[in-house]
């Protein structure tokens, strides 16, 4: 069966909430462990009928969002999803008063007691309206990106086809279309700010009613952070200032150097050469095919893998009227795999997503052999290794895609993976301080984004763009609307992948190896035993990002020349 072919049944709230209410009495009536056992697989067979309707919709719906069914099935699980996480609410809490419970950990593993015991602590039926609101406000701003049509040379783009002319040659060409697309944001500034005003409000108000002081705590264990805390993501961030901070200002300057431009400008940092970034060998159905054979050669477990993603249908590429910008990858639990979904738009962005996205669905494609749903990814701090490190794993196939400008890909790839994280602990504190600060109005909120640009991105210059420079550059990180306290989980998981290049460089069998495992563990562990079963150094740990950034700055050094 192909994608397309799966049938969509829109779940009967009633009868699933009925049929998983039998299930939860009965759990509570047996002492048998043989019995509780088998009914745990049952209502876990429950979730992933009612889960994959919900993946589905949600594929469908974001790969057209004028699709009216879809967008109408889409507010049907934004309006129910709340109902349902009551029902695993209630299924955890029995759960964690099982008589077996010892058993059960041996038969299951300590992981899923851990994730029962944080999602308690995230719900009560006192917040569902709240949580209905929070789904719809974020499918709100979902719909604001996504209905982003800009005229621009001559054609009519959204988001994503905006970035091969941010990308230009042509700093002129740069220029105009970075002013273009943020325009866009400047025409729907005052949606998106009472979009995030809502937002920030209906989470603290789900906070206050769990007896949170403010949305951070509340924010950290719907993220399923069972092993590390906010000062220590706090501590994390020092690091970067101190070390990677001072290394990414240099980068700047030699990127200023290469570009001959006197003062390097926001609309310049996407391109790294002169000459323009590499440029990709052939179109949307080359990158696919050159896709295929790079894992086919990778391993055999790479190949059984991409095959079945194309022969099932179960990616969705190219950039298209009406598509929700950005890409992702989830997993439909009854057709039993993956899915991607990005927006190919002739840059290296294509061959980036192609490896991140199949990052994630490669770990998901090995880890099907868990029943649990709670096992099929990690939470997602580990989730962003295996995606981070594929895209370095897949070095040696990028002559497929660029030819004879591959040498150019790996230099920018290696160089932007580090100038990223700066960006990403930026994000993270911005969060933090809003949501310990909640009563901040919309104009307090940009002024301390660009503070925190100051102090993480020293070199970023806005020009004249006023828009840009009260600080509204925030608008278009979805994370920050739809996921938060997400985004730190990359800048941990880059430094984890920079491990992995590493490694790969001195023993590229064994670095395999390793990956592959982790993928094979899902998310059966926590974050930070599952860094430590990868072999890998805890980002937290003191003394692991300096030598990243050495070993980073020699391999410039000697490559500087070949790019």
């Amino acid at each position: 069966m192909r994608f397309e072919h799966i049938e969509y049944k829109r779940p009967n709230m009633e009868e699933f909430k009925n049929t998983f209410n039998k299930l939860l009495l009965n759990f509570n009536e047996v002492n048998d462990f043989e019995v509780e056992n088998n009914l745990l697989l049952e209502i876990n067979n429950l979730r992933v009928q009612f889960e994959s309707m919900e993946q589905i919709v949600y594929i469908r719906h974001t790969i057209n969002t004028k699709d009216e069914f879809y967008e109408g099935e889409q507010g049907f699980f934004d309006e129910n999803r709340p109902e349902y996480d009551d029902l695993v609410s209630k299924f955890y809490k029995t759960l964690m008063k099982s008589n077996n419970m010892e058993k059960l950990k041996d038969r299951w593993g300590e992981q899923l007691f851990t994730i029962a015991s944080l999602t308690i602590d995230t719900f009560s039926e006192d917040i569902i309206d709240d949580l209905k609101e929070e789904n719809k406000l974020m499918s709100e701003y979902t719909k604001v990106l996504a209905s982003a049509s800009i005229e621009f040379n001559g054609e009519i783009c959204n988001l994503s086809q905006m970035r091969p002319y941010q990308m230009s040659e042509d700093r002129n060409t740069r220029k105009e279309a970075s002013e273009a697309k943020y325009d866009f944001f400047k025409r729907n500034e005052e949606k998106l700010d009472t979009i995030y005003d809502n937002l920030v409000r209906v989470r603290t108000n789900m906070a206050k009613k769990l007896s949170y002081e403010n949305f951070t705590p509340l924010g950290y264990k719907r993220m399923l952070r069972s092993d590390y805390t906010p000062h220590m993501v706090s501590a994390f961030r020092d690091e970067v200032l101190k070390y990677i901070v001072p290394f990414c200002t240099q980068l700047r300057e030699m990127q200023k150097e290469e570009l001959g431009v006197d003062k390097l400008k926001y609309y310049d940092e996407l391109i790294t050469f002169k000459d323009g970034n590499a440029k990709l060998a052939g179109d949307s159905d080359y990158i696919l095919k050159m896709g295929e054979k790079m894992y086919n050669e990778l391993s055999p477990e790479t190949k059984v893998f991409f095959k079945h993603m194309v022969e099932k249908n179960c990616m969705d590429l190219n950039s298209k009227k009406g598509k929700s910008p950005g890409g992702y990858c989830t997993y439909i639990g009854n057709f039993n795999m993956p899915y991607i979904f990005s927006n190919f738009n002739g840059t290296i962005d294509d061959v980036d997503v192609l490896t991140h996205e199949a990052g994630h669905a490669f770990q998901v494609y090995e880890s099907r052999k868990y029943d649990l749903v709670e096992y099929k990814f990690p939470t997602l701090d580990a989730c962003e290794i295996h995606s981070m490190s594929m895209e370095f794993l897949t070095w040696p196939w990028m002559d497929f895609f660029f030819k004879e400008e591959a040498h150019k890909y790996r230099y920018g790839h290696l160089i932007n993976s580090i100038l990223f994280i700066p960006y990403g602990v930026l994000v993270d504190e911005f969060q933090h301080i809003i949501y310990n600060n909640p009563q901040m109005n919309p104009i307090d909120r940009k002024r301390i984004w660009r503070e925190l640009e100051k102090k993480y991105l020293p070199h970023r210059d806005y020009e004249d763009n006023e828009f840009l420079e009260k600080g509204s550059y925030w608008y278009q990180q979805g994370h920050i609307f739809k996921n938060p306290f997400y985004y730190i989980d990359y800048t941990l998981a880059q430094i984890c992948a920079f491990q992995f290049w590493s490694k790969s460089n001195k023993n590229r069998e064994e670095a395999w190896r390793d990956y592959v495992n982790l993928c094979k563990l899902g998310g059966s562990l926590y974050f930070l035993k599952l860094v430590q079963s990868a072999k890998l150094k805890s980002p937290f740990e003191r003394g692991v990002i300096e030598p990243i950034v050495h070993e980073i700055r020699n391999w410039i050094n000697k490559n500087q020349k070949k790019s």
